[in-house]
């Protein structure tokens, strides 16, 4: 059955205006990749009257709520990626290692015997012939390069400047966005107390 068009006019008529709480209300500025710095209620009554009409408490709480999730599901993807770069760093410095090895092998005339897996906890001895100074690679995505040692050296040297670089950046990333969430979720804290100091004060004006 269809609304009358009377009815409806007067419940659209009767719905207040409420705050427009964007982004960049809730944050100020950003860190050096682009993660939003949250903005720290010190008076948040102050700041609920700063918009037009003022804020509620259960639409300042919602917006601190939307934030700190967006920073937990961050933190979550900068913590995955700082597990793969504590995997992937200690690989590349081992073939660094490796490759030095050989190539010293190389330049002393001599071999190199190591072992080789040939199934499940079965093992075989190889002679490796340094002298052709020549690695294979594995490069990803199931592909295997052929290099000499000073190009090994500079391709693996080149990764893991990266490397660390990416990791030291993921790594303040994560400390910077744990802060924002304490921030957040200290926010979402004070503005709940303050609604039932609010709510507490309205009450014993009443009952005066």
């Amino acid at each position: 059955m269809s609304t009358p068009a009377s009815t409806t006019s007067e419940s659209q008529s009767d719905e207040k205006p409420v705050a427009n709480i964007s982004l960049e209300s809730i944050t100020e500025g950003e860190n050096s990749r682009g993660i939003p710095t949250t903005k720290f209620l010190d008076d948040i009554e102050t700041f609920a009257n700063s918009f037009s009409p003022p804020a509620s408490p259960e639409l300042l709480i919602g917006a601190y709520s939307d934030l700190y999730s967006k920073f937990k599901a961050y933190e979550q993807q900068l913590s995955q990626k700082s597990a793969t770069f504590r995997e992937k760093l200690p690989e590349i410095e081992k073939s660094i290692a490796l490759v030095r090895h050989l190539k010293k092998k190389k330049e002393d005339g001599g071999s190199v015997v190591t072992r080789y897996n040939l199934a499940d906890t079965i093992y075989a001895k190889a002679e490796v012939d340094c002298s052709q100074g020549i690695v294979n690679l594995w490069l990803g995505a199931n592909v295997m390069l052929e290099y000499t040692y000073d190009e090994a050296l500079t391709l693996l040297t080149s990764k893991e400047i990266l490397a660390k670089k990416e990791f030291k950046e993921v790594t303040e990333d994560l400390t910077f966005t744990r802060n924002q969430i304490i921030t957040s979720e200290v926010n979402i804290s004070r503005i709940y107390n303050w609604d039932v100091r609010r709510k507490r004060a309205n009450l014993a004006t009443r009952s005066s």
